[in-house]
């Protein structure tokens, strides 16, 4: 989309707004910031790096113009230079995001930049993830329709967002929904709840390669389903991709296959979670030799429970598009208050399970006389699970209110990682950690609280056994101060047996947010829904706003 056009049609239409004297509505402006600055000393005990520029900043404010059925926005960004573990390739500033969008009854058009997913995403997801540094808006024209009540058309054609730049692949797509309970009144009235959808996704990319003969056009498509009545919920989604060789499958010439299967049951006091998927040779981007998180255009969620404590979240499994297949359960119960068990208050128990393998691969036979071989990569039916196990997870939490004033969470977490496989590294092998957490909070009165956090873990692998203690007081509604330590007292080399002190505070008034800390950051990997990054270890203070109007 050309930015020229896009800002003078913004200009024009807003001039015309205001040229209107005799109404009284000009609409309304609205928009967020979010600045976040790093300092940095060098650390040889944590492998923190020196760095040339001291302190680095990566910050975005986002304002959006709304009148009736009308919208536009701009997002502007700027990377002076970016944070550590974030590319490179965002240096810089300038306006990262633009669009202009309207309503004419059944029909919304919107061109410039957009979001968009069908389905589970599967095979189309274009969104944003701040904390990842993704964004692979794309750059076009979409188009909804809704031409009776019940039904919902997308199409949508552009480029990705590659930084500030655009990706070289074009992206199309098409995507229908039909609630069928929208369809007639007779059939709002029923129990049974039924939602089917449909989606197909394309991309382009010339080929000049002058060995392969690349595919130009790929072409993706996927069925789904939801079904509820009462107490009970099915999600399903089927994806097929076309043979797409790409740096991520090696340049193999072989179709792609997933499914994604969610049932949930739930009740007073009862909720039961299974959750399927199966992945092979699913990345799709607009890009054959794309890497790390660039240019992609669908979605692979993880199969396992997200964890949000520190030390449990130090192994997070990320997505295998190359092949996995993955298993969730997951029940909660809520013993009953007044009971034995359940005590004044009652208390909540969930217990989790989840695992992913690889799946079976069996490998094509090769004739040695072609010129090059193995083009067809191997042959792999949908569920073949193989004994390979990815990342194993069994927890269980128990979380009680004890009076009043007492809240307690405790947890117990079993976990198998294999981090060279999930990594992508070599001669780190399978980790096997033992993990506890006790989480306590003590209300000292209506305004004020105090937490404390004890989490450890424990493991003969890679770092060996971590310790972390945090401490937090909390004045509502403006002011916390927190203070934590983690401690790698089982580090098999003793010169890195260190800890990892952190102290940050952060004062809250309106929609404004200021935060600032000072100490030590691990070297990890960072997860959100299965996609992840590294963050390397760090040494220094951090300073954050955030704000909306």
């Amino acid at each position: 989309m050309n930015k020229i056009l896009l800002s003078a049609l913004l200009i024009l239409y807003t001039s015309f707004l205001f040229s209107q004297e005799k109404k009284k509505n000009y609409g309304e402006i609205h928009g967020n910031l979010q600045t976040d600055m790093q300092t940095y000393k060098e650390d040889s005990l944590i492998r923190a790096p020196a760095v040339k520029e001291k302190m680095r900043l990566n910050s975005y404010a986002n304002i959006i113009y709304t009148r009736g059925d009308f919208s536009a926005g701009v997002r502007y960004e700027a990377y002076y230079n970016t944070l550590l573990g974030y590319d490179e390739r965002y240096n810089g500033h300038g306006i990262g995001y633009r669009y202009a969008s309207y309503k004419a009854g059944e029909l919304e058009v919107t061109v410039g930049n957009f979001y968009e997913q069908f389905g589970s995403g599967l095979i189309l997801r274009a969104y944003e993830e701040k904390t990842l540094g993704i964004d692979n808006a794309l750059d076009g024209l979409r188009l909804k329709y809704r031409p009776v009540k019940g039904i919902t058309l997308t199409g949508i054609v552009g480029k990705q967002k590659k930084y500030f730049d655009y990706g070289a692949g074009i992206v199309r797509g098409i995507d229908g929904e039909i609630s069928i309970n929208d369809l007639s009144e007779k059939l709002s009235d029923k129990k049974t709840k039924i939602i089917v959808g449909g989606s197909f996704v394309s991309k382009y990319q010339e080929n000049s390669d002058p060995v392969y003969n690349f595919p130009e056009n790929v072409g993706a498509y996927a069925g789904r389903f939801s079904i509820s009545r009462g107490k009970i919920n099915i999600t399903s989604e089927y994806a097929h991709k076309f043979n797409d060789p790409s740096y991520d499958n090696e340049f193999i010439f072989k179709d792609g296959q997933a499914i994604s299967t969610n049932i949930s049951y739930s009740q007073k006091g009862l909720g039961i979670l299974v959750g399927l998927m199966s992945l092979d040779n699913m990345s799709f981007r607009s890009e054959r030799s794309a890497t790390i998180n660039d240019v992609n255009i669908n979605y692979l969620p993880t199969i396992t429970k997200t964890h949000t404590y520190s030390l449990a979240a130090m192994y997070p499994f990320s997505s295998q598009p190359n092949g996995q297949i993955g298993l969730n359960t997951e029940i909660f119960y809520k013993l009953k208050r007044k009971t034995l068990l359940g005590g004044k208050y009652g208390t909540n128990i969930s217990i989790n399970f989840s695992q992913v393998n690889a799946i079976k691969k069996d490998k094509i036979l090769v004739n040695p006389d072609d010129e090059i071989p193995n083009l067809d990569g191997y042959e792999s039916p949908l569920f073949s699970m193989d004994k390979q196990v990815y990342f194993r997870d069994i927890n269980i939490e128990i979380h009680k209110k004890i009076s009043k004033k007492y809240k307690l969470s405790l947890i117990y977490m079993n976990q198998e990682y294999d981090k060279d496989q999930i990594q992508g590294l070599s001669g780190y092998g399978v980790v096997k950690a033992n993990i506890g957490i006790a989480d306590m909070t003590y209300k000292i009165s209506s305004k004020h609280a105090l937490r404390m956090e004890t989490e450890i873990l424990l493991t003969k692998q890679d770092y060996g056994d971590w310790a972390m203690l945090l401490l937090e007081y909390t004045y509502s509604p403006h002011w916390f101060v927190a203070v934590y330590d983690q401690y790698n007292y089982g580090n098999p080399d003793d010169v890195h047996k260190v800890h990892y002190f952190n102290l940050t505070t952060g004062y809250t008034k309106g929609s404004n947010r200021f935060q600032i800390a000072y100490g030590k950051q691990r070297e990890g990997i960072m997860c959100v829904g299965g996609v992840c990054r590294n963050v390397p270890a760090s040494n220094g203070f951090t300073f954050s706003v955030t704000s909306t109007f």
